[in-house]
């Protein structure tokens, strides 16, 4: 991945940057620029809430390149509060610990290196919500 296209991304990697239709106040992440309820180009960037529940997940264990290193790993679609359904890694759970509906947060890890002196890409991954 190249550093500028890193970097346009930053927002929507490290703080859940979606969009809203300002015609009829649907959320969508990634970012859209067409509304995929209405199909607007009137919209505006929004900040989405960092917790939600598991709606689905599974057990990646023959990953993509790059990711081998950390199989097997269980992969998430999370139904954020704010409503828009993201996938995500999940970390700092055992696999058997994963249940439809757990309550999740968003945090932000490493997800890879090019090579030893290189750039470091982060993005986000859920954990559980403790307590």
């Amino acid at each position: 991945m190249e550093i500028s296209r890193n970097w346009r991304l930053r927002y929507q990697r490290y703080m859940l940057e979606g969009t809203k239709c300002l015609d009829c106040g649907n959320l969508s992440f990634p970012p859209r620029r067409v509304c995929p309820r209405c199909g607007s180009e009137n919209y505006v960037p929004r900040g989405l809430k960092p917790e939600g529940e598991v709606y689905s997940y599974t057990l990646v264990t023959s990953p993509p390149e790059h990711f081998e290193s950390q199989a097997p790993y269980p992969v998430a679609m999370i139904k954020l509060d704010d409503g828009p359904i993201v996938s995500a890694q999940l970390t700092d759970v055992n696999y058997e610990d994963v249940k439809i509906g757990m309550r999740v947060e968003m945090v932000t890890r490493k997800l890879r290196a090019y090579g030893k002196n290189g750039l470091i890409i982060y993005g986000y991954k859920f954990r559980p919500v403790e307590g």
